[in-house]
């Protein structure tokens, strides 16, 4: 399965060989900003993980438990490096699916229409309804 025989390798270096992060860098930054957690707790990038350790991941918006079955050093192509984890898989119920539906479709109306500063026209606008003039 794993290129190499290696007993323990850099954290950031293996996510990265498992194709969680594209780049070494997103990775590193990833352990950093307390992303990434080995055995239960926050790790660095330079942490040395083992086969078998367990880690929780916070990717794209969402947390995945990890249980290391294999060590790589180098970027690999996706079939093997699906090889190098165990990855548990959380059903839902169909209540449970309608519900996070239903909580997407809120989140994405509670948004605010405009990003960032307002445009001229907007501050315009602004302007209008705090003076009475709307």
């Amino acid at each position: 399965m794993t290129q190499e025989n290696l007993e323990m390798v850099r954290l950031d270096r293996w996510l990265f060989a498992a194709r969680f992060y594209k780049t070494r860098t997103q990775a590193a930054a990833a352990c950093e900003g307390g992303k990434v957690k080995v055995n239960g707790s926050s790790a660095k990038p330079h942490k040395m993980i083992h086969i078998g350790d367990e880690l929780t991941i916070h990717v794209h918006s969402r947390y995945r438990n990890v249980e290391i079955k294999g060590l790589a050093q180098r970027g690999l192509p996706p079939a093997i490096a699906r090889e190098l984890y165990h990855e548990d898989v959380i059903e839902f119920t169909e209540e449970q699916k309608i519900f996070i539906s239903l909580m997407k479709e809120n989140e994405k109306l509670s948004r605010p229409k405009y990003k960032g500063r307002p445009t001229k026209r907007e501050r315009r606008d602004i302007d209008k309804f705090k003076n009475g003039l709307f």
